[in-house]
């Protein structure tokens, strides 16, 4: 019976000796290297980084509140992670290939989890954000390597299901971490939302010791690409600094233009260098592959409708509606659950269809999704609201999985580490394109309609004249009334300043439509990854 290599050659119904430790040649302990448990292990540590993703939105307020952080600052609580995970995702997938994925997985939970504490423990707001940086570097060791432990543990015909519960605990991290935020915050504090990742980290930790076989890229020797690490690195941190700062300053400014030339002058700086070097930090072959290509645009435009969404929702939620951190989190609970039931949904799809059919009907479902959105009013009540948020969970399940199948499953798996950093990495870019471009697409707008919009609801020329200056406030749902103000006047104040926003809301997110309308497109392109897996063990 032929099998592929490093796995062991077995006769059916023979009785064999339990297997031994290579290295070491004795027996190899119970449950070392059995996929399932490792999966366990590696959903784990995936678990931290998803509450992290939506425990911190929750928990802002409160650090604003005890830190007397400015909205500037405070925003760099979050941009300090992103940009320090997003620039680092693909080197850390060429290490995990390299000096193994089991130990650079570990260090990243052990990273992870080490940075949450010391950011509850920070006094000040200097080292809150000093401390997610080194939390996104830790992130970017740990989740590329999960996705390698992975395409080196399951064979192919269990990958895909591996990949749904992988994308499952993630929507459950996802789904759980504003209620069990705003839980801690209300009644404990906020340092205890950074607090909780030390436990699930230990636990990360023992069980990853124990059952996670070690895997590497043997042929990967000789020196590191340090000069791609350098030009993709500074090309990375020059598109995501522009981005976020064209999210603050709009495109036009000149600190996102000169961000943007550099780094596609840093980016093609790195082309030449990969076709060059010998032993390259992305081998560019791996974009020959049609499928790869086009599951990493639509990764990209799956995690801009997704993180666009829920980042307008959640402020319409809270300042138009005037929902708690906690309601608005229980009130999304369709669009999160609904991921949870949808990523071994894709997974069951993806390896009886393969990926594109999940492809096409996850982006199908998020442009109806978005122009389902764009169509509510100030008041809609949740019974419209509910249907679309399903919609969405599932569309995002949907491409989420299928999408990081097709990148993995095309990549030779030797490349696996660097394969889980470019997903990642493309959903990271996405997240930033979808607050970014989106969020100025709604500024602009809101701009541009709130004088008409205030003197509509009531407010004299004058006065809406002078608040038309405000339109930065208006585009995150709240109505700049002066202080003193009441009855009448501060609620037609409010009324044109949610007419305005909904205004940007509705623009933004047919947009997003549009887009996923034409990622239908991209979808087809893709096909099912049919790279033998090496040395993956039987399930």
């Amino acid at each position: 019976m032929s099998q592929s290599k490093g796995a062991e050659t077995l006769e059916p119904g023979a009785v064999h000796a339990p297997p031994r430790d290579r290295a070491r040649g004795r027996p190899a302990r119970s449950g070392h290297g059995h996929p399932w448990l490792t999966l366990v292990a590696v959903a784990l540590g995936v678990m931290m980084v998803g509450l992290d993703a939506t425990v911190v939105s929750i928990a802002n307020p409160a650090i604003a509140k005890d830190l007397g952080a400015s909205l500037s600052g405070l925003q760099w609580v979050t941009n300090a992670y992103l940009l320090a995970l997003a620039v680092t995702l693909i080197p850390a997938g060429k290490i995990a290939d390299r000096f193994g994925r089991k130990r650079t997985f570990l260090a990243g939970v052990i990273g992870f989890a080490i940075s949450s504490v010391l950011i509850g423990l920070s006094g000040g707001l200097g080292m809150v954000i000093f401390w997610r940086v080194v939390q996104g570097f830790a992130g970017a060791l740990l989740q590329p390597a999960s996705l390698a432990i992975l395409r080196n543990t399951f064979p192919a015909d269990k990958l895909n299901t591996a990949i749904g519960v992988w994308g499952s605990t993630v929507g459950i991290s996802i789904a759980g971490g504003p209620i069990v935020a705003g839980v801690l915050v209300e009644n404990v504090s906020w340092e205890s939302v950074f607090f909780l990742n030390a436990p699930l980290g230990i636990v990360a930790l023992l069980v990853g010791l124990w059952v996670i076989r070690e895997s590497r890229d043997e042929e990967a020797v000789g020196s590191f690409d340090l000069p791609g690490v350098a030009l993709l690195t500074g090309a990375l941190f020059g598109l995501v600094w522009g981005l976020i700062k064209a999210g603050e300053d709009g495109f036009g400014d000149a600190v996102p233009l000169v961000s943007f030339a550099v780094s596609a002058v840093l980016f093609a700086a790195f082309v030449w260098n990969e076709l060059r070097v010998e032993r390259p930090l992305l081998p560019l072959g791996l974009f020959r592959s049609v499928s790869l290509s086009a599951a990493t645009g639509l990764i990209i435009l799956g995690f801009f409708g997704m993180f666009g969404t829920v980042f307008f929702i959640t402020l319409y939620l809270q300042q138009v509606h005037g929902m708690s951190p906690v309601d608005a989190g229980v009130r999304m609970l369709p669009m999160t659950a609904v991921f949870i039931v949808a990523s071994p949904l894709a997974g069951a799809l993806t390896s009886r269809f393969g990926p594109r059919l999940p492809l096409v009907l996850g982006m199908a479902f998020t442009a109806a999704a978005m122009f389902g959105l764009a169509r509510i009013g100030v008041n809609a009540p949740y019974v419209e609201l509910w249907p679309w948020f399903v919609l969405v969970g599932l569309a995002f399940g949907m491409v989420i999985v299928a999408g990081t199948e097709a990148i993995v499953g095309n990549a030779p798996a030797h490349l696996a580490g660097v394969a889980g950093g470019l997903q990642q990495t493309a959903a990271q870019l996405g997240g930033v394109l979808g607050t970014s471009v989106l969020g100025v697409l709604l500024s602009t707008k809101v701009g541009d309609v709130l004088f008409g919009r205030l003197t509509g609801a009531g407010v004299p020329a004058p006065a809406a004249e002078q608040l038309a200056g405000q339109g930065g406030i208006v585009s995150q749902g709240v109505a700049p009334v002066p202080p003193g103000t009441s009855g009448p006047a501060a609620e037609a104040i409010t009324t044109g300043s949610h007419l305005a926003f909904m205004d940007g809301f509705q623009n933004a997110l047919t947009v997003a439509g549009a887009v996923a309308v034409a990622a239908v497109l991209a979808a087809l392109l893709v096909r099912r990854g049919n790279t033998p897996v090496d040395g993956a063990a039987a399930v």
